[in-house]
């Protein structure tokens, strides 16, 4: 774990551009950026590998920009934890939940610089998530687990002229036609909360995932839980009509929609749950457990 409150700006170290963020769009920034930062070092990795290594060889606590999205920032996530390095967001995916928890968001690229320049750092938390027989995963923003993983994973294989929301609306419609069950056994802080059918039960660090989906209004990257968010067995007229629930952040009206806070989580089901991390598909399993990792990361807001 890292200290409370990071408050002095540090030059940056290094700055890491994925070419492959967007689709391919945040390979533009590539020569905006060797002409703003002379004097960093930017680098465009050839794969997740090349970019780990250059980010183990650097100084711990140093702090570098990463131009990319949710899944850029999830692959470099065990990096960035060894070397307790501070991270300075670009946003530049498809996705952009951690940017919108961090407010940058509405950024555009230059402002984002500075701020990721001379701003100061602070901690936040993370997610990790445990399957038997696997290595453990670390999250920034979500873990999806049932509909709205294998949502998750159609979204990753969309056409890629798809954008944003709606490339997750092609998603969800797509999977709500072929609409499964799951189910689940949830215990949280060792308490039985719910035994039986359930579309999704899914963790949230940040407030909003699925490219701003705000279904965790509540949830603080800094205050030490995750958020459950666990959603019932609807039909697929009932998915159908709590997705508008959802894109407004009104789906918590709703008695078979429960959002609780939780500092560990045990999910169990009879058959294979689907999985991802930040977008990010994971192997379908029958038990995992999840756990919040407090003040695990240092970033800039």
């Amino acid at each position: 774990m890292i200290a409370s409150a990071l408050t002095s700006a540090s030059v940056p170290a290094l700055c890491l551009l994925n070419p492959h963020a967007a689709n391919g769009r945040c390979a533009a920034l590539a020569a905006p950026l060797r002409e703003a930062l002379p004097q960093v070092p930017l680098v465009l990795p050839e794969n997740v590998t090349a970019a780990r290594q250059r980010l183990l060889a650097l100084p711990e606590g140093s702090r570098v920009i990463v131009a990319g999205g949710d899944g850029t920032v999830h692959q470099l996530l065990p990096a960035l934890v060894e070397r307790r390095l501070q991270l300075a967001l670009l946003p530049g995916g498809t996705g952009n939940d951690l940017a919108r928890a961090l407010g940058l968001a509405r950024m555009d690229w230059r402002e984002a610089l500075n701020h990721a320049q001379h701003a100061p750092a602070s901690a936040m938390d993370l997610g990790e998530v445990s399957t038997p027989g696997r290595e453990a995963q670390l999250f920034m923003s979500s873990l999806a687990a049932g509909f709205d993983a294998a949502i998750a994973g159609r979204a990753h294989a969309a056409p890629n002229w798809l954008r944003g929301q709606p490339r997750y609306l092609w998603a969800t419609l797509a999977e709500i036609g072929q609409l499964r069950r799951y189910p689940l056994r949830v215990e949280a802080d060792g308490q039985l909360l719910y035994d039986g059918p359930s579309l999704f039960a899914s963790s949230l660090n940040t407030p909003s995932y699925g490219s701003g989906m705000p279904v965790a209004p509540v949830a603080r990257i800094d205050d030490g839980q995750l958020q459950l968010l666990r959603v019932a067995a609807f039909g697929r007229l009932g998915a159908l009509a709590m997705m508008p629930l959802l894109l407004t952040g009104q789906h918590l009206r709703h008695r078979e929609v429960v959002l609780s806070s939780f500092r560990t989580l045990r999910l169990t089901c009879t058959e294979p749950l689907p999985l991802a991390v930040d977008g990010e598909p994971l192997p379908p399993a029958t038990d995992l457990s999840v756990r919040v990792l407090p003040q695990a990361l240092g970033v800039v807001r």
